[in-house]
């Protein structure tokens, strides 16, 4: 077998060096070329994930089906959504308070209440409840997506609540987090990985908010545990998918356009979702198609619409669904009980008319089939919605959100460092092991492919194709002056790109270096056109870690080219918060690849993204899940000892922080470049 260097070698053959070929070839010049199609990152990065998403179960009996079901349910709860901070949370009694009944309208009120997710984020809520009950009656969770400015009171959920109430049901109408009276920026649905970072689930908010709207449902004196529905539009289809799916309380389901298979979300960028509906390590367990099929036996309706203008438009989202969950339904001889509605009038992203009549229809035959009169067509109630201010319920003062209970959290983790020179190997060697598991780093294999070459008079350039692990293909320059043959080598990365670095690489050549700029995973030209924070999210849900995957490439580019160019000296240069961090990561994950590091723009502490309110969509690598509970920016210095890290215009924060870390750590590597 060839090894990559010999590979190399033999591109070198076919591609000779030029002598004078660009008089205008210049390090900005050559840094700015394109090397990749700009297409390749998307292309990479969705045959990455499908090619993980794990394959639905053929059973041969119910037996074997239920068995596999228990398990996936206990994985993805204990897992998944109870990590951290969030398993305590998870014992914590419902608490609720109920405030002010209003009117509604003929032959119902409505109650409003709020209840306890987690200790110090309380949710609003409606209890939509009949003028007269006798006996059991069924009970309604109404869960619903992104209307973040009406919230719970938008028209269309209250139509859905009050029409349940004149049915004789119990309806609550539950606010979402982060919507209506919950909308704000520390609510943000990105915020929520601000909790990853701290080593607890983002995802458990957004779990407990459901499953707590159960229990006060359950607790009503007139509730019938036979039969408990839930449904919901967009995020509230998945919420719907997803409460369901996991516990079994829940009697009948109808999630409306509200999520698909992850192996169709990396097809249609369109069903991405957002981070609690792809969280962290989600895709490992299970799909999207697998929490469908978990409904059976009980009574589900799959509502997609056929234009959707959103996301999870029918002809793609739903026969995959049903492709998993119909032999399943069969299976336990309830073929009738797995339905689907494609809705064609208005068609739309929407939870209107003809879509709430197929619930209504569900309701009549599978909570009232003895009732010869019950009525599937929508109860006229236009004159009965109200207004957002009627519907207004008072929330505590200081409310917790995601950042403010990630800052709580992040205020209570207690890191370690060595504490004298003779505990410093086996501190490091813990924290090696550590790191690896936290980034799932992957050491990678690189293919390199000289892309093309030119020479002037003033400089030699080579553009690459570091092909990794054959699933990556990283875009490197490589910069020299000509004649020379550098044994110092400076691989360069930055926030904004390669493009951006040339004064630099500028520097850098002209004081004899080799240098190699590349454009790890996210960044430059290895930047995903359009919603390119998404996919990062579906990397880190299929098991990976952005950032491992970017300190990986950026050990292997160095590796690769230690060996390939008879390197003596391999310098890591970052500029920018982000890549600082990577690099860093990079120089804590390899002993041998990295000799020094050079960063520029380095946050003093990684609370400093929680402290800004930075979510997924401004840095997913950045929250990667647990970090923070291990590692803060002195860990990895620490870490990187007695590797030099040189520190640019550092900000008062990192000198203070780092200071402080040097007077109890036998580091000593730290320099700071004023």
């Amino acid at each position: 077998m060839l090894k990559c260097s010999t590979v190399a070698i033999m591109f070198s053959l076919m591609l000779p060096d030029i002598a004078v070929a660009d008089e205008e070839l210049t390090v900005q010049s050559a840094l700015a070329q394109r090397i990749i199609d700009p297409q390749l990152p998307l292309r990479e990065v969705q045959a990455y994930v499908e090619s993980r998403i794990l394959p639905m179960p053929e059973p041969d009996s119910v037996d074997e089906w239920e068995t596999y079901v228990n398990g996936v349910r206990q994985e993805v709860l204990d897992k998944v959504v109870f990590r951290g901070e969030a398993k305590k949370w998870r014992s914590h009694a419902t608490k609720v308070q109920w405030q002010e009944t209003i009117a509604g309208g003929p032959g119902y009120h409505i109650r409003k209440l709020r209840y306890e997710v987690v200790p110090g984020m309380w949710v609003a809520a409606l209890l939509y409840e009949p003028d007269q009950l006798d006996g059991r009656v069924p009970v309604v969770m109404n869960v619903n997506g992104h209307d973040r400015t009406d919230g719970k009171a938008a028209d269309y959920k209250q139509l859905r609540c009050i029409n349940q109430a004149k049915r004789g049901m119990l309806a609550l109408n539950v606010e979402w987090l982060g919507m209506g009276q919950l909308a704000g920026p520390g609510f943000s649905h990105y915020s929520m990985n601000q909790l990853n970072l701290c080593g607890t689930s983002g995802l458990a908010p957004f779990f407990l908010a459901m499953s707590r709207g159960l229990d006060i449902l359950l607790q009503h004196k007139n509730a019938d545990p036979a039969r408990v529905a839930v449904a919901g539009l967009s995020g509230g289809g998945w919420q719907t998918i997803f409460i369901s799916s996991l516990d079994r309380r829940v009697t009948l389901a109808n999630p409306v356009a509200g999520y698909s298979s992850f192996r169709t979300r990396g097809r249609y960028q369109s069903d991405l979702g957002d981070s609690e509906q792809t969280p962290c390590d989600l895709a490992m367990i299970t799909d999207y198609a697998h929490l469908t099929a978990m409904l059976a036996p009980r009574p589900a309706l799959l509502t997609k619409n056929a234009e959707d203008d959103c996301c999870f438009k029918a002809e793609h989202a739903l026969p995959p669904l049903l492709q998993a969950a119909q032999p399943i339904y069969k299976l336990y001889g309830k073929p009738a009980h797995l339905r689907y509605h494609i809705n064609h009038d208005p068609g739309d992203h929407n939870f209107g008319q003809d879509n709430r009549q197929q619930l209504y229809r569900m309701f009549g035959d599978f909570f009232f089939p003895n009732d010869k009169d019950f009525d599937t067509a929508e109860f006229p109630s236009d004159d009965e919605v109200k207004s957002k201010p009627e519907l207004f319920v008072e929330l505590p003062d200081g409310n917790h959100d995601f950042n403010t209970l990630a800052l709580e959290l992040s205020d209570n983790l207690n890191r370690s460092l060595p504490d004298s020179p003779e505990s410093l190997n086996v501190w490091q060697s813990e924290h090696h092991k550590t790191l690896r598991e936290i980034l799932r780093a992957k050491n990678f294999d690189v293919l390199p492919i000289r892309q093309s070459q030119k020479q002037s008079t003033t400089l030699t350039a080579r553009w690459w194709w570091l092909r990794m692990n054959g699933d990556w293909t990283v875009p490197a320059v490589e910069l020299l002056l000509p004649g020379t043959t550098p044994t110092k080598l400076a691989v360069v990365v930055a926030d904004a790109g390669r493009s951006g670095t040339d004064v630099q690489v500028q520097r850098l050549v002209n004081s004899g270096h080799r240098v190699l700029a590349i454009d790890p995973f996210y960044f430059g030209e290895s930047k995903i056109a359009e919603r390119d924070f998404l996919y990062a999210i579906l990397v880190a849900s299929i098991g990976d870690r952005p950032l491992g995957i970017q300190a990986g490439q950026l050990v292997a580019a160095a590796n690769w080219a230690r060996d390939e160019f008879q390197c003596n000296k391999v310098t890591l240069v970052a500029s920018g918060p982000r890549t600082s961090v990577i690099a860093l990561a990079a120089a804590g994950l390899s002993a041998d690849a990295i000799d020094a590091v050079q960063l520029q723009e380095c946050p003093g502490s990684l609370r400093e993204f929680i402290e800004q309110n930075k979510g997924a969509n401004h840095m997913p690598e950045m929250l990667c899940f647990g970090l923070l509970k291990h590692f803060d920016i002195a860990q990895l210095v620490v870490l990187a000892a007695p590797r030099t890290v040189t520190i640019a215009a550092p900000s008062p924060r990192i000198k203070k922080e780092l200071t402080a870390t040097s007077a109890t750590a036998p580091i000593g590597n730290v320099q700071f470049d004023d």
